[in-house]
């Protein structure tokens, strides 16, 4: 999802979109699935929602009582838009805040909800800071970028390097987890049509729609020419990498 410190080109480019990253609502529901089934005194925090597909489909599934973080103000005014449209602004929140430092007033929650955002912090730092917003026995889940082969192409590993040099395999991920104190419940790669369906497909025709409008804008024509780039390398070496989902307790 969008840094904090992306100019609004960056923001305009991804404006509009399903979801601001890969995801769909089978494999939320999946995780979702693992967890104790959450009741009307549930108390969930989503940190960087996005326009909140993900939360929709959390609320959608439980009666919980869901607060919706995002740096990104548009994308909160978005979601709560949305929550009063479809009758669930009683239970379902988005606030302007950065993940860094959530507002201890939320906490404790029963479960901690994060999809493609905890890269923002780190893996084993997001996992650390978010322990303490949770209540004895609460759950996190978070998805994260993460190697799915070996021996990565070259060309895919530099891009990797470049965009995400903390990416890692699922097994040292794992391997981390217990001494952030968690217990590991379950774990799953997001498949290769989350992806495409609701983020690169939309995302590719908003290139093309960004670059016509900036044809003389030379930073908006590399930025475009970035994100083009990102869409090949997943087109060409989709199958080294993905999202895994981790499903967490705390220990």
């Amino acid at each position: 999802m969008p840094d904090d410190q992306m100019p609004p080109l960056f923001f305009e480019l991804f404006s509009g979109l399903p979801r601001q990253g890969p995801g769909d609502d089978a494999s939320t529901r999946r995780a979702l699935g693992l967890l104790p089934a959450l009741t009307p005194t549930s108390r969930v925090l989503d940190i960087g929602c996005g326009t909140g597909a993900q939360t929709f489909a959390l609320a959608e599934a439980t009666p919980a009582h869901i607060v919706a973080i995002d740096n990104h103000a548009p994308f909160v005014e978005a979601l709560n838009a949305r929550a009063r449209a479809c009758g669930l602004a009683h239970r379902l929140e988005a606030r302007v805040g950065d993940m860094r430092a959530i507002d201890p007033a939320l906490a404790p929650v029963d479960l901690v909800w994060s999809e493609g955002a905890i890269y923002a912090m780190g893996f084993e730092a997001g996992l650390r800071a978010w322990r303490t917003l949770l209540a004895p026995g609460g759950h996190l889940v978070v998805s994260e970028a993460c190697w799915m082969r070996p021996a990565v192409p070259a060309e895919c590993a530099a891009f990797w390097d470049e965009e995400y040099p903390a990416i890692r395999d699922v097994p040292t991920q794992l391997a981390r987890i217990p001494g952030c104190g968690y217990d590991i419940v379950g774990h799953f790669p997001l498949p290769a049509s989350s992806w495409w369906g609701d983020y690169y497909a939309p995302l590719e025709q908003n290139v093309i729609a960004f670059s016509a409008r900036h044809r003389d804008n030379a930073e908006a024509l590399a930025l475009a020419a970035t994100v083009a780039r990102e869409i090949d390398i997943w087109r060409r070496y989709s199958s080294y990498y993905s999202y895994e989902f981790f499903v967490l307790r705390a220990g």
